[in-house]
């Protein structure tokens, strides 16, 4: 595996996750496959692939070795699609994350340089209760646009690719390392995502939109359907530098 190190960069961030919404939809994989660059290919559940967007507030983000009240609070967004992929001939798992996105100026001019994933500046609007919640977000630059309405539930939906709560929560629980898009480049800037504890509940969506997957030119009609949506809140968490990773040096299957 060829993975380089920045010269200045910060091995591990500290925080607390306020909310995490993940947002799924299932797809085609042939059409998913089509967006992914090698060396990922979909990982597949129920013969479908699975991707969303992570809708996340973070909060008293600093270095790891600073206290939180030095630390600071953002809202961001990350279109996910879970992957997987051959190296030395071990199967790896994660996500490759085609575009981040930011309310944060921090965020914006230090990601992809002091730590990892380019991030783009974007204006979120976000109203929730214990049990409800409302999150729009769009891009500064007009590409990408997000909105859901969602409640706790009991329960996943019936056409679910996810037989059961614990079968998604491992699924997504596998996936903590992302590998980021970088433009115009052949590679990846890694973070993975620690938390102490891990915990999910059901969402209950009212209504969704999303720019990316009703993209017909991405996914023509009939090749993706929303799929779930899971909260997690309140969890100590750490984000540690994977590097970056060339294409060039890992397994296409």
């Amino acid at each position: 595996m060829r993975i380089s190190r920045r010269f200045l960069h910060l091995p591990a961030v500290r925080g607390t996750i306020g909310r995490r919404l993940l947002v799924n939809f299932h797809c085609d994989p042939d059409v998913l496959g089509r967006l992914l660059p090698s060396p990922f290919r979909p990982k597949l559940v129920a013969g479908y692939g699975v991707a969303g967007i992570c809708l996340i507030r973070l909060e008293e983000i600093r270095p790891a070795l600073l206290p939180a009240f030095v630390g600071f609070h953002s809202e961001n967004a990350a279109h996910r699609i879970a992957v997987e992929w051959n190296n030395d001939g071990q199967l790896c798992e994660g996500v490759f994350i085609p575009r981040r996105d930011t309310n944060s100026w921090l965020n914006e001019i230090a990601g992809g340089r002091i730590f990892s994933g380019v991030h783009h500046p974007a204006d979120f609007c976000v109203s929730e209760t214990a049990d409800a919640f409302a999150v729009k977000m769009r891009s500064v630059d007009g590409t990408t646009f997000v909105r859901i309405q969602a409640r706790v539930a009991d329960v996943l939906p019936p056409n679910s690719v996810f037989c059961s709560l614990n079968e998604a929560s491992r699924f997504f629980q596998s996936g903590a390392i992302g590998w980021s898009a970088r433009p115009e480049s052949d590679e990846f800037d890694g973070l993975e995502l620690r938390c102490r504890e891990w915990q999910m509940t059901p969402l209950e969506v009212d209504s969704v939109e999303s720019s990316f997957f009703a993209d017909r030119d991405l996914f023509p009609r009939g090749s993706v359907e929303f799929d779930s949506a899971f909260l997690m809140r309140d969890l100590a968490h750490e984000w540690h530098d994977r590097g970056r990773l060339a294409s060039a040096g890992l397994e296409k299957s």
